[in-house]
């Protein structure tokens, strides 16, 4: 039997004359490598006699944890000595120009967001938040729209699979921001002045349709509001957001479950070299959709409907950016095409405000 002390001592020796992380590896693999001589021992083990190898065991187990524990602690001497050096020879000289890099740029959605939230936090509107993953009961029911009612039919949503079912209500991907107004009436008291941005998902797909889109809407609730009241904050809104003071806004009346009397907000466009420009009327295009919070909307939330009403409206925070910046095509914002972002997305100092302009 080889004697393990002298082969103890041989290799601390040589572990310990190693004067680089190269010459290290060479003892690790004369030591511990597959032909290495602690190895060899290792595997004498298994031609030894039972008593053998209850004594041999334990003495050649310990050698080797001792030149691996040998090793390790050279090892991390020799890299904190590198390091060291490194640290001490190294210079950055920071007075340099820096060297042109790509520059990233905001997307216009997350942009027209931001000016969204400008212009509604001057009119007093806090922002609300809420689970883009919503249950039935949210989305649709407290918002007057029970399992049979037709008004289903007018979102093509993706639902979760039955057994998915939280309390025994069915789960879905939130069809609008809509279950954020229910989730704010329920947890706040009037006055309310909120707006829901966020993202929201349906099934279709086409130049104005994607599966996913951003939606914004407002909520308000207090006693004695009226539609005057949401005519003047849509025509606040979006003077603000065109940055025009030519903005003229036509309401026609409408249907929507959740609203009543329900209208839809047209815009006033002019017509330059054959393209719309918002502002005049020559002709007009939808925007919003609008109306007063319904009774049974209200009392769903369990606030009284004879003594608070409110307003709300909607509308799609692509399509807006597609009307103020000129594009064609709602497909492009979402295909991380990077010519695109860098033709249409903003610089990230460009933060909106009233005072300088919220498309700065």
């Amino acid at each position: 039997m080889t004697d393990l002390a002298s082969l103890n001592a041989q290799a601390l020796a040589a572990i310990d004359a190693a004067a680089s992380l190269d010459a290290l590896e060479a003892v690790r693999i004369e030591t511990l490598g597959k032909q290495g001589s602690v190895t060899a021992l290792l595997k004498s083990l298994g031609q030894m006699s039972p008593e053998e190898r209850q004594t041999q065991g334990p003495a050649i187990n310990g050698l080797r944890e001792a030149v691996t524990s040998a090793i390790a602690a050279k090892k991390d001497a020799l890299e904190s000595a590198a390091l060291n050096a490194r640290l001490a020879t190294e210079r950055l000289d920071m007075t340099l120009p820096a060297p042109d890099a790509a520059a990233g740029s905001v997307h216009p959605v997350s942009q027209v967001m931001d000016e969204l939230a400008e212009i509604f936090a001057d009119m007093g509107f806090a922002v609300a938040e809420g689970p883009e993953v919503e249950d039935d009961w949210h989305n649709f029911t407290a918002l007057n729209i029970p399992e049979t009612h037709p008004a289903r039919a007018m979102h093509d949503t993706f639902y979760f699979p039955e057994e998915a079912a939280v309390d025994g209500k069915r789960m879905l991907l939130r069809t609008h921001t809509s279950p954020v107004q229910i989730r704010t009436m329920l947890s706040q008291k009037p006055p309310i002045r909120v707006i829901a941005p966020g993202r929201v998902y349906r099934s279709d797909s086409d130049a104005t349709h994607t599966p996913m889109f951003h939606q914004i809407e407002g909520l308000v609730i207090d006693k004695g509001i009226h539609m005057g009241h949401l005519k003047w904050t849509l025509e606040t809104f979006l003077k603000a957001f065109f940055e025009r003071d030519d903005v003229v806004l036509r309401l026609r009346p409408s249907y929507f479950p959740f609203t009543e009397p329900s209208a839809e907000v047209d815009v006033g466009y002019t017509l330059v070299n054959g393209k719309r420009v918002i502002g005049g009327s020559e002709g007009w295009m939808e925007v919003l959709g609008s109306g007063m919070v319904h009774p049974r909307v209200i009392a769903a939330c369990g606030l009284d409907p004879n003594e608070y009403q409110g307003f709300a409206f909607g509308t799609g925070v692509d399509r807006l950016a597609m009307l103020k910046y000129g594009m064609d095509d709602l497909r492009a914002f979402f295909d991380g095409d990077l010519r695109w972002l860098k033709h249409y997305g903003f610089a990230a100092l460009d933060i909106p405000t009233l005072s300088g302009g919220v498309g700065a």
